[in-house]
């Protein structure tokens, strides 16, 4: 697939650019520009989070092709009293309401909880970080991303306007669509080779 954000080969339907953005990342992720892809937004992300200094970073756990932001924040902790928190996923359910998503403390240990959608999480006090990393798997430059379609990280966003979102995307899968009303935008979007704050 050699769709680039600048032409019109990507699909205009939102779960049919899903599976095109993972077949994206799936075929750029086993070449070996990835590592070095890794290396370069990790060396960005660490710049930009001494510059903002918070005291608290979200997570997430990485699904494959992602970028590992849980492994590189215990691997560069810029201090020791930052504290880190991963997020608990709650499924939709007639006696639950909507999906929905909370942040907890998490010690840095290798979790032994799954949330409800079976991502490994952390059980410490419920939290709301002040930086939080999010996880793209497409991304404009207007600084809107996309997920996964279940609509976790919006919701939340939307209930915390003051937290700072971080997207972390690679380069090529910057990709145009149409933005909803329910889509959060991030405060800045990281890639490997640019940052970029709408």
């Amino acid at each position: 697939m050699n769709a680039s954000p600048t032409d019109n080969t990507w699909p205009h339907e939102r779960n049919e650019l899903r599976r095109a953005l993972r077949a994206r990342r799936r075929e750029w992720w086993a070449s070996p520009d990835a590592r070095l892809a890794e290396d370069r937004l990790g060396e960005q992300l660490q710049g930009l989070l001494r510059q903002l200094e918070p005291l608290s970073l979200g997570l997430y756990w990485a699904l494959d092709g992602e970028f590992n932001a849980a492994d590189w924040a215990l691997a560069h902790k810029l201090d020791v009293s930052l504290q880190l928190a991963l997020p608990f996923a709650r499924k939709a359910g007639p006696n639950q309401g909507p999906a929905r998503m909370s942040f907890h403390r998490w010690d840095g240990k290798a979790p032994t909880t799954r949330d409800e959608c079976d991502i490994p999480t952390a059980t410490g006090a419920v939290m709301v970080p002040e930086v939080l990393l999010v996880p793209c798997l497409g991304f404009t430059r207007e600084g809107y991303r996309l997920g996964y379609g279940g609509g976790y990280f919006d919701r939340w966003l939307e209930e915390h306007p003051g937290v700072t979102t971080i997207g972390l995307a690679w380069a090529c899968c910057e990709a145009p669509f149409e933005v909803q009303p329910h889509d959060q935008p991030m405060t800045i979007v990281l890639t490997e080779n640019e940052v970029i704050a709408p």
